[in-house]
């Protein structure tokens, strides 16, 4: 299935459809949350609004890292992929592109990345997203998801680097607040992706992923879920305690901490994947609407 020839794997195809072919393979929705969550360490704990094209390329450098990171994925679980209901349709199961090709986009993106944050943002900044490729690659996807299912809660690392990119790039260094977005981002990945993995067990077992919920059930992976999401909710109030942000922001926080909470403990009681899938949704507002209360008041402030 990966070693289709390239008449199979490229048919006459316009530019349009091949542009979105390729940015398909970056996962464009993720993308945009992660370097979403990049976006108040340009501000958090400063007195100066940034450079606008400093900004801009880092922040465009980051998405180029993390649309590599998407890239090698999408070749090293091509496999996969293709026994999976929710991937079978991705370009490379779907014998869309050549894998090998998809292996020189990856290859290219981190390098297009690691310039772009570099040149802009300094080397600091840029060894931080390299790492973040490197890590993605070789520590969670060839080696922590096909062996153990603490893979999503080590490997959530590399999906919560953006912030530290960002704040290294301003100045050369990680300040504490983007220490405090990178733990927020990672402590909500698990209920994030645990909440696919129970609604999807019997694809992730097919494809040779022991995810929590094969390992320790259902209600044992909500359990955790729970407990990483009450350690989520504490942390998303740290930048008011350090007096980084306000009450406002802070009362907005406590408000989705209490939703969010009730989302995993409604999944406990219930008993019912589909459930589980509306944590997983639930879980995509959460972290985009925190995020944008941090963004409003330091847009505020800065403003003020």
């Amino acid at each position: 299935m990966s070693d289709l020839p390239a008449d199979a794997a490229l048919p006459g195809r316009s530019v349009t459809d091949t542009l979105r072919l390729y940015a398909d393979i970056t996962r464009p929705r993720v993308l945009a949350l992660v370097v979403f969550t990049g976006l108040p360490a340009l501000l958090l704990g400063r007195d100066a609004w940034p450079n606008f094209w400093t900004a801009f390329w880092v922040l465009t450098g980051t998405a180029a890292i993390g649309g590599a990171s998407s890239a090698f994925n999408a070749y090293i679980e091509r496999d996969a992929d293709a026994r999976m209901a929710r991937t079978r349709r991705r370009p490379l199961p779907a014998a869309s592109v050549i894998p090998g090709v998809v292996l020189g986009y990856g290859a290219l993106l981190t390098l297009v990345g690691t310039a772009m944050i570099g040149a802009s943002g300094g080397w600091v900044a840029a060894a931080i997203g390299l790492a973040t490729v490197a890590f993605y690659v070789l520590g969670y996807t060839m080696w922590l998801k096909p062996r153990t299912p603490q893979n999503i809660v080590i490997g959530g690392a590399a999906g919560s680097t953006a912030p530290l990119i960002v704040s290294a790039a301003m100045d050369g260094t990680v300040s504490l607040g983007a220490w405090i977005l990178f733990l927020i981002v990672f402590l909500w990945t698990p209920p994030h992706v645990w909440g696919i993995a129970i609604f999807r067990k019997r694809e992730y077992e097919a494809a040779g992923f022991p995810m929590m919920p094969s390992v320790v059930g259902d209600q044992g992976t909500r359990w955790r879920s729970l407990a990483y999401t009450l350690a989520l909710v504490a942390v998303t109030l740290a930048p008011v305690a350090l007096g980084y942000l306000s009450w406002a922001y802070g009362v907005v926080a406590l408000a989705l901490g209490a939703w969010f909470t009730w989302s995993v403990v409604r999944s406990m009681l219930s008993d019912r994947p589909v459930i589980d899938y509306r944590v997983f949704k639930d879980s995509i507002v959460y972290l985009a609407v925190l995020f944008l209360a941090m963004l409003a008041e330091l847009a505020y402030v800065g403003a003020a």
